[in-house]
């Protein structure tokens, strides 16, 4: 029998019997349907996460120095032994500074810690204070809207000016023009300067509350009192380049602390890649867990249809019979019900898929910071396992059904 007459008997048998056929394909649907969800739902916050997140909090291709190192699991007895690190000053900056190859862009990062700010045309209102001197605006790859960043001169004098995110802009001065009016921060007066195009929030926290001044104005005195620094990003042009510049920043900084070839770092050093590898490990447990329970949906499934297909060789076996009485081969008769078996569970596979992308979508309509994405593969492995199952679950029913013995079959009422 070719194998497109085998499917189109195993559609019709399907059209025939539509209730048992979707009972039949029950267990593949909801197995599919929770896999695409799971995969779904996953990929979209792999994409939103690689596309947004990094790129605007982190940046892309950066370095990053830091007092502490936070990479891998930070046992108790670890941060107990980060806590007695030598904080990071201005001095390791322009150390390192001094040792990268010119024109690499840096830049200080330090608060983004909340404060109250006010203005005499609004309430006051929480803000982000930041600290930031170098190409900040430039690594971060912030647009603005009006006005423009602070220069080189007035990070070098301190002065009181500040960069503000859309949303204080538009809360401050509303209905105004906010460059070069008066906003107060810890109760210090600072000149708007310029305000960074919206950059929408990033699951639920908004990137539009940032008010950033130099490094070297008063505002560093409610972000870091003590003098130190809280992170130095380095951008390199390339990502290929980041090992170099995180190497030359590494042996900066174990030069500066007079650390020994066996001494440890006391210093945290992390790439936007190693970054996203951690993000790569925790999606890849999230994908392992989250496939591991429909598969038991698609076991439970297998079951049924195994069951399913014995009762129809048990209603058919008259059937069978007369195909073999008029010539039908056992190959055919296995064929036949092997590809019943599969059609089943992979309408009930294509059936998974659809529900289970509206269930991720539904999902994303009621939590907006659920982005969802089409995972290709996830298509095609839920298609292949829905007839890989059917196969494995017909498999057994059809040898059966091959195997009756026509004359018997014949007389079986």
């Amino acid at each position: 029998m070719p194998l497109l007459e085998a499917v189109r008997l195993a559609l019709q048998q399907i059209r025939v019997q539509k209730l048992k056929s979707f009972f039949t394909t029950l267990g593949v649907l909801i197995g599919v349907t929770f896999l695409i969800a799971v995969v779904s739902i996953v990929q979209g916050m792999s994409e939103y996460v690689e596309g947004e997140v990094f790129e605007k909090l982190v940046g892309g291709n950066t370095v990053t120095v830091r007092r502490f190192n936070f990479a891998g699991d930070v046992t108790e007895a670890r941060w107990r032994e980060m806590q007695r690190w030598p904080r990071l000053m201005p001095d390791d900056v322009r150390a390192i500074r001094d040792a990268l190859p010119a024109g690499t862009a840096t830049a200080i990062v330090s608060g983004e810690e909340p404060y109250y700010a006010v203005s005499r045309y609004a309430r006051r209102k929480q803000v982000f204070a930041t600290a930031v001197d170098g190409e900040y605006f430039a690594i971060k790859r912030y647009d603005l809207s009006a006005g423009r960043v602070f220069t080189p001169q007035e990070v070098a004098l301190g002065a009181p000016v500040i960069v503000l995110g859309d949303e204080l802009a538009r809360h401050f001065f509303p209905a105004l023009d906010p460059i070069g009016r008066e906003l107060r921060v810890g109760g210090v007066p600072y000149t708007v300067v310029g305000v960074v195009a919206k950059q929408g929030s990033v699951f639920g926290f908004s990137l539009d509350r940032m008010a950033v001044a130099p490094y070297t104005s008063p505002i560093a005195r409610l972000t870091n009192p003590g003098g130190d620094v809280d992170g130095f990003t380095i951008r390199a042009a390339t990502p290929e380049m980041m090992g170099e510049l995180a190497e030359v920043a590494r042996e900066t900084m174990r030069a500066r602390r007079k650390l020994g070839p066996a001494d440890g770092d006391t210093f945290g050093i992390q790439t936007s890649d190693a970054d996203l590898a951690e993000f790569d490990e925790i999606k890849g447990r999230v994908l392992a867990f989250g496939t591991a329970l429909p598969a038991i949906g698609l076991i439970v499934g297998a079951l049924v249809i195994m069951n399913i297909m014995l009762v129809a060789v048990a209603e058919r076996t008259r059937e069978i019979g007369i195909r073999k009485a008029l010539g039908a081969r056992r190959k055919d008769i296995l064929r036949q019900f092997l590809v019943e078996a599969a059609v089943l569970s992979v309408l009930g596979a294509a059936m998974g898929i659809a529900l289970g992308y509206a269930a991720a979508s539904a999902l994303t309509l009621a939590f907006p910071a659920l982005p969802v994405g089409i995972a290709p593969w996830s298509i095609a492995v839920a298609l292949a396992m829905g007839a890989g199952v059917g196969v494995v679950a017909g498999a057994y029913p059809a040898a059966r059904a091959s195997r009756l013995d026509p004359i018997a079959a014949l007389r079986a009422e």
